[in-house]
């Protein structure tokens, strides 16, 4: 089997999935700033240690936090951006008071999310063929 930094092996699976992920703030209240803006790049770099998602590109900007991720197939999205958003509302409301003040929830409960491909569709399909005469 060839070896490719781009895959990921699990104990059944060979993959390599990539998610592209944006959420706002309540509001689009631009909050994301200073301290915050730090200490939320590094809840997020925590939390997806943790549940063995890997942060391959980040952006933290006053009213929106932009996200690429690699994760395990059986991680669905919602499920990623539902613990990434619940752990870092807590951590950061808890050491920032005055978010707790501002708004009533730290992020809106709406977010945005794109699978990566690294294979065209056209390309997929041809090789789909070309498996039929073999």
């Amino acid at each position: 089997m060839m070896v490719n930094k781009r895959w990921k092996y699990s104990k059944t699976c060979v993959h390599n999935v990539a998610y592209h992920l944006i959420w706002c703030p309540k509001y689009r209240r631009k909050i994301l700033i200073d301290t915050i803006a730090k200490d939320l790049r590094e809840l997020l770099k925590l939390k997806a240690k943790e549940l063995d998602v890997e942060i391959d590109d980040m952006t933290v900007m006053p009213d929106y936090v932009d996200l690429f991720v690699n994760a395990n197939p059986t991680a669905a999205p919602h499920w990623i951006v539902r613990q990434l958003k619940a752990y870092t509302s807590h951590q950061l409301r808890e050491k920032y008071p005055e978010l707790k003040s501002r708004i009533p929830t730290l992020w809106t409960r709406s977010y945005y999310c794109e699978s990566i491909g690294h294979i065209s569709e056209d390309r997929i399909k041809k090789y789909i063929k070309e498996q039929k005469g073999k």
